[in-house]
């Protein structure tokens, strides 16, 4: 049974910093990609960014410099550090995982960005 699993979500005050993890199980980690979107209320899902299998890195263009992912094979996990959070970050972050026409979803975490 393929698992992905997020924490690390909460209530931070703007400007603030989280730190998300999402624990894989019951996938040849390695060879997946992995990524973190996210979905605020009342829009679609979007990309925040992804890690390739091979370690290539790719973000949204207006998160660059802010957001930094990361993938530990050996633990199955995969990092997303929020730093200088904004009110606009509030959302559910989902973790994802593609492999060729395999793709997860973990069940998402709340970030909510608020003073």
């Amino acid at each position: 049974q393929v698992q992905l699993v997020e924490s690390g979500g909460g209530l931070v005050q703007p400007g603030g910093s989280l730190r998300l993890s999402c624990a894989a199980s019951g996938i040849v980690f390695s060879i997946f990609d992995m990524g973190w979107y996210r979905q605020a209320p009342g829009k679609q899902r979007e990309l925040v960014a992804t890690v390739t299998s091979g370690g290539r890195l790719n973000y949204v263009d207006s998160l660059k410099g802010r957001f930094t992912i990361s993938r530990d094979n050996a633990k199955k996990t995969v990092t997303l550090q929020m730093n200088s959070l904004k009110p606009e970050d509030t959302a559910v972050y989902y973790c994802n995982a593609v492999y060729l026409s395999r793709q997860y979803w973990g069940q998402g975490t709340q970030v909510t960005v608020s003073s």
